[in-house]
């Protein structure tokens, strides 16, 4: 599985910004998708994540009721960023896992590279 996220920008606090996550290569119908963040000197952080199958969807407590993830379509995922603050400043990455989403990084086994987004106050 590749993975290819997107979307990254420079953007000023309350705006908003629209990730994308494009899954491509061998997937099964039960699998995962989860955002992850790094900002610098941080350790990668848990931020959203969906249950393929079942729709399920899954959010670190910093980001509930400001990001929303979404299927885009057959594969691939959005991650919609609102009411952004500069510590939502990071590296964002998406992942794959098998089954539901786990929320630690070493629970997924596929990785994209990284998209910056940098929200200035």
């Amino acid at each position: 599985v590749q993975l290819q996220a997107s979307g990254g920008g420079l953007v000023q606090a309350g705006g908003s910004l629209r990730l994308s996550c494009a899954a491509s290569g061998r997937t099964s119908s039960n699998y995962a998708i989860g955002w992850f963040r790094q900002a610098p000197g941080k350790e990668r952080e848990f931020v959203a994540g969906l249950s393929w199958d079942s729709g399920s969807t899954y959010y670190a407590d910093s980001v509930k009721g400001r990001f929303t993830i979404s299927k885009a379509n057959s594969k691939d995922v959005y991650l919609q960023m609102n009411s952004l603050k500069p510590e939502d400043t990071a590296v964002y990455y998406c992942a794959a896992a098998r089954g539901d989403p786990p929320m630690t990084v070493k629970g997924y086994d596929y990785w994209g590279q990284g998209t910056q987004v940098t929200v200035s106050s």
